[in-house]
């Protein structure tokens, strides 16, 4: 009799313990991400932060996976997919009928960034992916779409105005993929589903699978200059040295910036809302390439600033020199372009124009996170060394 309670008590608990976990995987999956471009410098962050909340479950697409995979609880999932391919991105993302919420954060970056090549392509990418997602999602809440602050395009001779969201496009300017891709949203979206618009601008953040890496170019070069013993020295303008010429966005706070949007109920419009994502206090390169140079561990001239410097041309014969440091300090494998873009420092050291932008609509909704641009490189150092991609 009392072994018989005891297994209708134990049948009990087991009964109330299953109802808990079909209750905790129902809420797991009240929110469903979908995540376009998961391995950059933003997306592989936003899946992070996404997985470790509640309620979320992920799928991330790119066309190739981390070497480093995310990790998690089951609640995320890689699908490799190329998103320029219609028939495949069909096959794999119209069975994904869960899904809640959609970030953009990839683009095709075969042509240059303002010909109609590369608007074409950008467009088919995020046209498939409607196509494929929209007719079977029918819970879908929000999109968020990421572009930057060359969305702004500044009148000749302008140097101190701050670009705010309602900063008109540039008659002239019709070959800027950015605006392709927010015509799209309120073409295919206006008046169904909210969406929200992100224009950072120099993103801090660490991954071997982005073209316009800063942090893993500025550490390549770092580690090249202690190796062989150069002096670390900037090239570029003697403008963008000395004056504040363009916003930093720590890829944390931009990630935080699109699940606000997402998720905060004030805020969604299915007539779009457009928001920069921007850390806040300007900088100058001048005030903080001193403490760069402490960081690496390299010799920093007395004259930092040399305008005849173009890495491009300085790093060109340094491949060997990285495959060294790759084997000396027992790295991750690594190929110096897979992580360094020598062109991309050579244009932002050397900008045309000032990109410097507002934060006061996020700041007036509410959305307060801030970071100061040297906190977030020597987080983003340490973050790539702690992965083993740099010494």
């Amino acid at each position: 009799m009392v072994q018989s309670l005891d297994r209708a008590k134990l049948a009990e608990l087991q009964l109330m313990a299953d109802r808990e976990c079909n209750r905790e995987a129902e809420a797991a999956s009240n929110n469903v991400a979908i995540i376009f471009g998961v391995t950059g410098l933003v997306g592989r962050e936003l899946a992070k932060r996404l997985i470790s909340k509640s309620k979320w479950k992920v799928y991330g697409i790119a066309r190739n996976p981390e070497r480093i995979p995310i990790k998690s609880s089951g609640r995320y999932h890689f699908i490799s997919c190329d998103l320029l391919d219609p028939l495949e991105t069909k096959q794999k993302l119209s069975v994904l009928q869960d899904v809640t919420h959609m970030f953009w954060i990839t683009w095709a970056s075969q042509y240059p960034l303002d010909s109609p090549e590369c608007c074409e392509q950008n467009k088919a990418m995020m046209s498939n992916a409607l196509s494929a997602i929209l007719p079977t999602a029918k819970a879908l809440k929000h999109f968020c779409l990421q572009t930057g602050m060359s969305h702004y395009v500044p009148v000749k001779g302008e140097t101190a105005h701050l670009f705010d969201e309602e900063w008109p496009r540039a008659a002239n300017a019709s070959c800027n993929f950015y605006y392709v891709l927010e015509d799209l949203l309120h073409e295919t979206l206006a008046g169904k589903v909210a969406w929200s618009v992100h224009r950072p601008g120099l993103i801090m953040g660490s991954s071997h699978r982005t073209v316009f890496n800063f942090i893993g170019s500025l550490c390549v070069y770092g580690a090249i200059c202690k190796h062989l013993n150069l002096p670390f020295v900037f090239g570029g303008t003697m403008e963008c040295w000395e004056e504040s010429y363009m916003d930093s966005s720590d890829a944390r706070l931009v990630a935080e910036q699109q699940i606000w949007a997402a998720t905060t109920d004030e805020i969604p419009s299915t007539d779009g809302q457009a928001f920069n994502a921007i850390n806040g206090p300007s900088f100058t390169w001048k005030q903080i390439w001193p403490t760069l140079g402490k960081k690496f561990g390299v010799t920093v001239p007395e004259d930092m600033f040399w305008e005849d410097f173009w890495f491009t041309t300085a790093m060109r014969d340094k491949k060997q020199a990285w495959e060294e440091i790759v084997i000396k300090e027992s790295l991750i494998q690594t190929k110096m372009e897979d992580l360094a873009n020598w062109q991309f420092l050579d244009i932002l050291f050397r900008f045309p124009v000032k990109l410097l932008g507002s934060r006061g609509k996020v700041d007036r909704l509410g959305f307060t996170m801030r970071s100061k641009t040297l906190d977030s490189i020597l987080y983003w150092i340490d973050f790539m060394r702690d992965e083993k991609f740099i010494p």
